[in-house]
């Protein structure tokens, strides 16, 4: 699943129509489908089968299909995820994870999903190693919001630590890792400092809570132009000076090693598999 594009997660609600109608023509390449805090309690019930139906019906392409079920200790969760074990999607959200404990319940009830983790609790971050780790995880999103509630912070620097422990934990067990929202979907100057703050620390992509937000994440998660061109001048490069028995090369007077051909190959490869989801 990490070769997938992953760098916008739009939230959906499950429970609205036409937001579903809306979403199998968005340039999105991740659609959160949310029966959480989308949702209103009265519409919970009800929004499983909208949700099922908009599925069963396709029409999403190759995006990203993952719904956000309410946190198993509410009245909806376990209800929520046998009615999602039967949808068709790709992974399941899990809100509120404090430990591996609240993914074996979870893997207990929805056997043959990937389970993505919403990291939204100091408890959670504290485990974020042992939670990642988890042979049933494939993927981290942050809860900025909830997470902030619960430390009683204010501002996104206060958050950095939690973001790097978390981002490392997910790095270090190989799986996605995706930032928090931006709250102020108008702030187009806003959104794009923090995508690129989240693009530079290493965050696969970030989730928004607007249409509006797309275009600007795509263009920060994705390679530009002019990392492609730099990534191909970087391996032919280094073939050259492989095939004339050197270990390195020089590009842009900087010197190039085997670590940066990995990183250029990935560039490529992600480039390519973001055309591909482009172009379907």
């Amino acid at each position: 699943m990490h070769d997938r594009p992953t760098r916008s997660a739009l939230y959906i609600p499950g429970s609205k129509d036409r937001a579903l109608e809306k979403a199998r023509s968005l340039p999105v390449d991740v659609i959160l489908f949310d029966l959480e805090d989308a949702v209103t309690p009265d519409a919970k019930v009800a929004a499983r089968d909208t949700l099922f139906a908009a599925l069963a019906g396709g029409g999403y392409g190759m995006r990203l299909r993952i719904v956000r079920i309410n946190a198993l200790d509410t009245a909806w969760g376990r209800e929520d995820a046998a009615a999602v074990a039967a949808m068709d999607c790709d992974a399941i959200l899990l809100p509120k994870v404090n430990s591996t404990a609240d993914v074996d319940a979870l893997a207990v009830l929805v056997p043959d999903l990937p389970i993505w983790a919403m990291m939204e609790t100091p408890q959670g971050v504290l485990n974020a190693a042992s939670i990642a780790a988890h042979p049933r995880i494939a993927g981290f999103v942050m809860g900025t919001n909830d997470l902030a509630k619960d430390i009683g912070s204010r501002g996104r620097p206060a958050l950095m630590m939690a973001l790097q422990m978390c981002l490392l934990a997910a790095k270090a067990a190989g799986i996605v890792a995706l930032d928090g929202v931006y709250n102020a979907f108008q702030d187009d100057d806003g959104l794009q400092a923090e995508c690129t703050e989240g693009r530079d620390i290493g965050f696969d992509g970030k989730t928004l809570i607007h249409p509006a937000q797309i275009a600007i994440t795509n263009a920060a998660f994705g390679p530009s132009d002019a990392d492609i061109d730099l990534a191909r001048r970087q391996i032919a490069a280094f073939a050259d000076a492989e095939a004339a028995g050197q270990g390195v090369a020089v590009v842009d007077g900087k010197i190039v090693e085997n670590l940066h051909i990995v990183t250029a190959k990935a560039t490529l490869a992600k480039a390519e598999a973001i055309a591909a989801l482009e172009n379907v």
